[in-house]
């Protein structure tokens, strides 16, 4: 449905710009409270980059999405969302680094062994130098793990894959996101424990990880595609192909947003309370008036990498049983490969067959990204047969996703430039930024869902900070009971 065939009318309690899981899931909150909500989609579907894409049948989730959460409400959020429709499923995901695997996350006992003796001393005398004579500054990626595991071990597990994702050199990338999103491996520990195991009572064991997740039988795409049924269902409205164009303010607050539906066709839309999980560079630049030329200048710097899955269907029903692997070999441009079928088995409509996701990380308008799809799934195919994933003869059909602005970059000045940004902002009492691109921080699902969660519940009169959602807490998915936010009993 195009913007301009749409029956707009005011946005009521609140405006949402973005269908994404933050967007979305506050449209759900606000119900809980009464209130009432427009949700503004600029593309044809909903879930942003959590979305399922379809090619003849076979389904493909942008990246991998796993439903688990140390957050009690969020979970309980799915179910309620999902129901019957979310699946338990094994997790498996390993590292293919010199025609090898590795566990993932990274285990260092595995990891020193598989790399043979000599290399295993190479890592120990490097990790001891790294505690003698660390980094004095941790300012960039590359001094933080270096710092922590040692110079060689960065430079086989971390170095490679961090710069294909990324595109940049790891000093060029922020410690923060280092900090945030790697676990802390206790290399000494380990291999003690793997020549002697664990004595002692006073010796801490390594926390399992956790072996299964949730996921919704057809793809993340299908948890998003409920929640608007269910929102529609209940009055609240939900625009698809409406991309914002300008968010009209008075200095103190927000007063409309002005839509555009791929016409010369414009409308306003007035709110009272206003969302926006768009990209903070888009944000600020299509603000009326404009922000001060300092602020456009910090907003225009931030900087995001690009995403392209190129889909192959083979015909093999079983290829290996792992999720999904990192691919660290420089040898060849993918960097990790989805193993569709492993997610969910009706991700595939013909059981005989499998279906994968060959994940490129690039900029979008460099020639990779301007690729011709054939070339592109020609190429995908050479390299999966490279890795010896497939038979390249057994590789029968494929198709191309691009996602622009999959992954918010953090730069060494990253902190500093969010500050002033926020501080700008400040001055619009009525706007809330949620989601990954909404506060250009590398959000998890679950985190993006919390911060349209508490924005929903400021809205209600609540005092949340949105911003300190998923600060202090570690990435990798240990089992542990952090009690969470609370449930919503209203």
């Amino acid at each position: 449905m195009k913007a301009e065939e749409a029956n707009l009318k005011d946005g009521g309690d609140c405006v949402i710009m973005g269908g994404g899981p933050a967007g979305l899931t506050a449209a759900f909150e606000l119900e809980k409270f009464g209130g009432k909500s427009i949700t503004l989609e600029a593309e044809s579907d909903v879930g942003g980059i959590s979305k399922t894409c379809e090619y003849k049948g076979y389904r493909f989730d942008l990246g991998g999405h796993r439903f688990f959460s140390k957050v009690e409400y969020v979970k309980e959020l799915w179910l309620e969302i999902l129901g019957d429709e979310f699946l338990k499923r094994p997790r498996l995901s390993r590292i293919h680094y010199r025609g090898h695997m590795f566990d993932y996350p990274l285990r260092p006992a595995n990891a020193l062994f598989g790399l043979g003796p000599f290399e295993a001393v190479r890592i120990l005398f490097s990790y001891a130098k790294a505690q003698l004579t660390p980094h004095k500054q941790e300012d960039n990626f590359e001094q933080w793990v270096s710092n922590r595991f040692g110079k060689r071990l960065y430079q086989i597990f971390f170095k490679t894959y961090t710069e294909k994702v990324w595109g940049i050199p790891c000093s060029e990338l922020s410690a923060q996101w280092a900090a945030q999103r790697i676990k802390n491996l206790d290399l000494k520990r380990a291999v003690l424990n793997a020549f002697f195991g664990e004595r002692g009572e006073g010796n801490q064991k390594v926390t399992t990880l956790i072996e299964v997740f949730h996921y919704p039988r057809y793809g993340p795409g299908q948890m998003w595609q409920s929640c608007t049924s269910k929102l529609r269902e209940k009055g609240h409205q939900v625009h698809l192909n409406s991309r914002v164009t300008k968010i009209n303010h008075n200095g103190e607050a927000v007063t409309s947003v002005t839509i555009n539906g791929g016409t010369d066709t414009e409308q306003v839309v007035e709110g009272k309370q206003f969302l926006s999980t768009l990209p903070i560079k888009e944000l600020f630049r299509i603000m009326d008036p404009a922000p001060p030329k300092e602020i456009l200048e910090i907003a225009s710097g931030l900087r995001y990498r690009d995403f392209m899955i190129v889909a192959l269907i083979i015909e093999e029903e079983e290829l290996f049983p792992d999720n999904w692997i990192y691919i660290h070999s420089a040898d060849v441009t993918v960097g990790r490969v989805q193993n569709f079928k492993n997610w969910s088995p009706d991700m595939v409509p013909d059981q005989k067959n499998t279906a994968l996701g060959m994940e490129y990380f690039l900029q979008a308008g460099d020639d990779l990204w301007n690729t011709a799809d054939d070339e592109l799934v020609a190429m995908a195919r050479r390299e999966c047969a490279q890795l010896k994933l497939a038979n390249i003869d057994k590789i029968v059909d494929g198709t191309v996703i691009r996602v622009p602005k999959a992954y918010p970059v953090y730069s060494p000045t990253h902190g500093s430039e969010m500050a002033r940004l926020r501080e700008w902002l400040g001055k619009l009492d009525n706007l809330q930024l949620i989601g990954r691109n909404g506060q250009h921080h590398y959000n998890n699902q679950d985190h993006s869902m919390m911060t349209g969660v508490l924005a929903a519940r400021n809205i209600n009169g609540e005092a949340n900070d949105i911003w300190s959602v998923n600060v202090d807490e570690e990435y990798h998915e240990e089992k542990r009971d952090l009690g969470g936010f609370p449930a919503n009993k209203s």
